[in-house]
């Protein structure tokens, strides 16, 4: 059957093997308790999702008490968060998915009403705050002692979000960096903070002397507007990355047959000109509205990812992996109906979220889309 494609063992270029080309994408689920503890509703969530699946990557968990950017965002800051990052893992571990935690800063998209204080960016803007040198030397050591903190709970790696214009983007991107100091003015110098931050991961692994552990990187390949992010700027990044001794790249956009909007390759399916780009050298994870068994199929046909990942879909189908595993496309479903909340398992604040048919959720049955808080975010 052609969803054999789909569970053809992967072997990372650090040894790790996986016997399934399904990612979970990162979901924000607006579910962890205020002291960053697991709740019931995340359990709940993660319980069935990770069968089947090669990699389950847990969204946005914050490395910097300053970076949160949403309510009850789960955290990797201190040994306080030991348990509820172990607790997740084992539940992941447990379905047969590598786990794997998202670090992440949200820069300009840090919340005052829960950080205490104005948002920090590479460059400053109306209540945005530029950051200062030692600002900036902090968040990458917090990203580091993020890693250690996912490497010691037991998980099998972290995913270094540099997409979705959150603080790594900040930096890469010309719109929004305007610094005139070394981390900003030329594309050498606005790569340097998300090359600094892989940099402090990698040495982390070393240091603890975990080869087996995985860093992956995400990142949005375009930004809409004048000195947004072209895929000519993302060219030159994703040349520096195949440098560091990480094992993926997760490209980060609405759609997975988006083309190219300016710069190199215009014109072109984007996920092609990267995979032309990298030339094997590290495995592509693509998303972007994927739902139905042949959709998965056929966009590991187009060569252009090794990983296919799964966001909207997981969420109104908990068992896809097994649906797709055992070919039953008629059992996968591509709206969420509103009277079913107790088969998916998602946690309250984010169905309370589901109802309102915004973009960037799953379909609602009966409802028309519409645009939603995230969407300048996500939409690129």
């Amino acid at each position: 059957m052609e969803n054999k494609i789909l569970f053809e063992p992967f072997t990372f270029n650090n040894g790790v093997k996986v016997n399934s080309r399904l990612t979970v994408a990162p979901l924000t689920l607006f579910a962890s308790n205020p002291d960053g503890s697991v709740s019931k509703g995340e359990e709940q969530f993660f319980s069935t999702r990770a069968e089947h699946v090669g990699m389950y990557i847990q969204g946005a968990t914050m490395v910097s008490l300053n970076g949160q950017a949403f309510p009850c965002q789960p955290r990797a800051i201190s040994d306080s968060d030991l348990d509820a990052l172990k607790q997740r893992a084992q539940i992941i571990k447990k379905q047969g998915a590598l786990s794997i935690v998202q670090i992440h800063h949200g820069g300009e998209f840090a919340l005052p009403e829960f950080t205490g204080e104005a948002p920090l960016s590479s460059s400053a803007h109306g209540d945005v705050k530029e950051l200062t040198e030692e600002q900036i030397q902090r968040i990458i050591s917090d990203f580091a002692r993020a890693t250690e903190l996912c490497i010691k709970a037991g998980n099998n790696g972290v995913e270094i979000h540099g997409a979705n214009q959150y603080l790594l983007q900040q930096f890469f991107s010309a719109k929004v960096n305007h610094r005139a100091d070394k981390w900003g003015g030329s594309l050498e110098n606005r790569l340097r903070f998300p090359m600094a931050v892989v940099d402090a991961v990698c040495a982390v692994r070393e240091k603890l002397n975990r080869p087996d552990f995985i860093i992956g990187y995400r990142l949005s390949p375009e930004e809409p507007g004048e000195n947004g992010i072209t895929m000519s700027d993302t060219v030159e990044l994703l040349n520096a990355l195949v440098k560091k001794p990480i094992q993926y790249l997760h490209i980060s956009q609405w759609s997975f047959t988006k083309n190219v909007r300016r710069g190199v390759g215009e014109g072109s399916p984007r996920l092609k000109v990267i995979h032309d780009t990298v030339k094997g050298k590290l495995p592509i994870v693509g998303v972007g509205s994927l739902f139905t068994m042949n959709d998965y199929i056929e966009a590991m046909k187009s060569g252009y990812v090794e990983f296919v990942g799964c966001g909207k879909s997981v969420m109104i189908n908990p068992h896809l992996g097994t649906n797709l595993f055992e070919g039953k496309a008629d059992e996968i479903t591509l709206e969420l109906d509103p009277q079913k909340e107790d088969h998916y398992g998602i946690p309250d604040p984010l169905w309370l979220m589901c109802q309102k048919g915004d973009d960037w959720l799953p379909p609602v049955k009966g409802k028309e889309k519409k645009s939603g808080p995230f969407n300048s975010i996500t939409e690129y």
